[in-house]
């Protein structure tokens, strides 16, 4: 059974990687480290570090060191993270030392949500249906953000060999998303925010016009939707099953329901292409949640492509977690990985007694490993709770 906890390469650096080692075999008693190698800006609460108590990272930024002929003529380029330079590499000695410290390591790899990208190459960003970019979301269908992550990926696991590559945000971002001071006066629904998340770039376009699939119909179904809401007085939905149906919400809108349909193909090739670029000894997984439609991705079809995934679900009940993984299960079939992500925040977790519970129901139905969020996040004293749990 795989028990890995996510952890940022500052941490690493703040605490010392003796103190990193114990607090996972001892304290946690988990087997794994899933470390940060490709990441968001953010302000984050450093409880723990006896350096500082916030960190904000650099947005859109890799901690690993880049193979320069690898990336020779790429269209995207990353951009190392100044932490490295000026603290080091950090998977690096995770990578050598795995004989010493016996623990499993991962590459947490956040591959589309990439603002300082966006801002840099508005031409692949996501577009809505007015054509208004989401800067913080490379788009899947173009095929230079493809050859970005594929890049990555390919970079890590020839050049450090991990065990395993986490895949966050393959697919099309919300259009909420907790961006600096968002506004919204109108009252946005559920519906609404999904409506808006659709994107219409010229790649999305292209893509669909080459198979038949009248994106632009959908394209002007969004556009009077949106255009209703926006002159309501007060916030109604228009889709009154909407999420509860899903897609099926929108069956009577032929072109935007079967565009729908069709965007699934997108955050899948990434995946395949990552898969077949990734060195073999590598297992390659998506980071998902039970909500993984909304952002286009097709689990089932995701699960064939690569080696499993990861499903989050940081607040669902014991129920909704069995019922997630049952699911999931059947999308991958029996012989796919397939993790819960556990969150040990305050808010999503406020008992060790709801950890424990979530845990076992989810081992109890078939997972195959757990990733708990997030080791440098949390008190030290909450991280003996994992431990608490079936299977540690």
């Amino acid at each position: 059974m795989r028990h890995s906890m996510w952890a940022y390469p500052w941490d690493l650096q703040d605490l010392g990687l003796d103190t990193v080692y114990h607090d996972y075999q001892q304290l946690a008693g988990v087997n794994g480290i899933s470390l940060a190698v490709s990441y968001h800006a953010g302000r984050f609460l450093q409880p723990r570090s006896p350096k500082r108590k916030s960190y904000y990272p650099e947005d859109g930024t890799i901690y690993f060191v880049p193979d320069d002929n690898l990336w020779a003529g790429k269209e995207i380029q990353p951009l190392v993270a100044q932490n490295l330079h000026e603290s080091g590499d950090m998977l690096a000695p995770l990578i050598r030392d795995k004989k010493q410290h016996g623990l499993s390591v991962s590459c947490w790899t956040v591959c589309l949500h990439n603002s300082r990208l966006g801002f840099k190459h508005p031409e692949h960003v996501a577009r809505n249906a007015f054509g208004d970019p989401n800067y913080y979301s490379l788009c899947p269908n173009s095929n230079a953000v493809r050859d970005y992550a594929t890049t990555l990926v390919e970079n890590l696991t020839h050049n450090y060999k991990p065990d395993m590559v986490e895949l966050e945000t393959i697919g099309f971002m919300g259009f909420d998303h907790g961006y600096h001071h968002e506004k919204d006066g109108l009252g946005l629904t559920a519906e609404d925010d999904f409506l808006l998340s659709i994107c219409f770039c010229d790649h999305c376009i292209k893509a669909a016009k080459d198979v038949g699939v009248d994106a632009l119909s959908a394209k002007e179904d969004v556009q009077n939707l949106i255009t209703q809401a926006s002159n309501r007085e007060t916030p109604e939905a228009q889709f009154p099953e909407f999420p509860g149906q899903r897609l099926e919400c929108f069956k009577d809108h032929t072109a935007l329901y079967a565009f729908l349909q069709w965007r699934t193909q997108a955050p899948t090739k990434i995946v395949q292409s990552i898969k077949e670029a990734a060195h073999p000894d590598s297992k390659i997984v998506v980071i998902e949640s039970e909500n993984a439609w909304r952002d286009g991705v097709d689990i089932k079809a995701i699960g064939q492509a690569c080696d499993g995934v990861i499903i989050c679900a940081y607040t669902a009940t014991e129920t909704e977690i069995s019922n997630i993984i049952s699911e999931t299960r059947n999308h991958l079939g029996p012989n796919k990985y397939l993790g819960l992500g556990a969150s040990l925040f305050y808010e999503h977790t406020p008992t060790q007694k709801q950890l424990v519970e979530r845990i076992d129901t989810a081992i109890e139905t078939g997972a195959n490993g757990i990733n708990y969020y997030n080791y440098g996040l949390v008190p030290e004293a909450r991280l003996s709770w994992i431990k608490s749990s079936n299977g540690i």
